[in-house]
């Protein structure tokens, strides 16, 4: 990963969408919803943030209907104008979409609500794969939210950020 451009932010917060259902016969992937296990993680994690005053400047989500529902309790729980974008590019797309979208933002900190494999693809590619596999052994969590700071002088690259915290339903 020391090849991509590194996002600018001070802090990012990676949150894995939370537990949705399976589609319904003809409901395409892109439109599934939280399940009742979703929407209460999703409330849960987001209100432990808030707690921690994990609050961003910036929060970046995938536009489908999973994500955006997790942004809703994020927004919820936060209590205050953070500003919210809907992004296209975040659904099925590559761990280099996500890193490439965050370095483009001007902010210093930064929540992205998305999906896996690319967001655990993305904390490896900031922790490196040792520190993820100790941080989430058996893969990245629904409504799993990493808190990371950058650590050191050159951004972006594995082992100059710092995991603060994670926070699981």
């Amino acid at each position: 990963m020391q090849n991509s451009q590194p996002p600018a932010a001070n802090r990012l917060c990676l949150m894995r969408h939370a537990h949705s259902g399976w589609p319904r016969p003809g409901e395409r992937d892109f439109d599934r919803t939280l399940d009742d296990k979703g929407f209460a993680e999703a409330e849960l994690v987001s209100q432990l943030a808030a707690d921690r005053n994990y609050v961003p400047e910036l929060i970046l989500s995938s536009t489908a209907v999973r994500c955006r529902q997790t942004t809703e309790a994020l927004q919820r729980a936060f209590g205050v104008e953070t500003e919210i974008r809907f992004v296209d590019d975040l659904y099925n797309a590559p761990m280099e979409n996500y890193l490439s979208l965050m370095g483009a933002q001007q902010n210093g900190s930064i929540l992205l609500v998305g999906h896996n494999p690319a967001m655990e693809a993305l904390l490896e590619a900031l922790l490196g794969p040792d520190r993820t596999s100790a941080v989430i052994p058996t893969g990245y969590p629904t409504a799993g939210l990493a808190v990371l700071d950058k650590g050191g002088t050159i951004m972006g690259l594995a082992g100059n950020w710092l995991l603060t915290d994670f926070l699981q339903p």
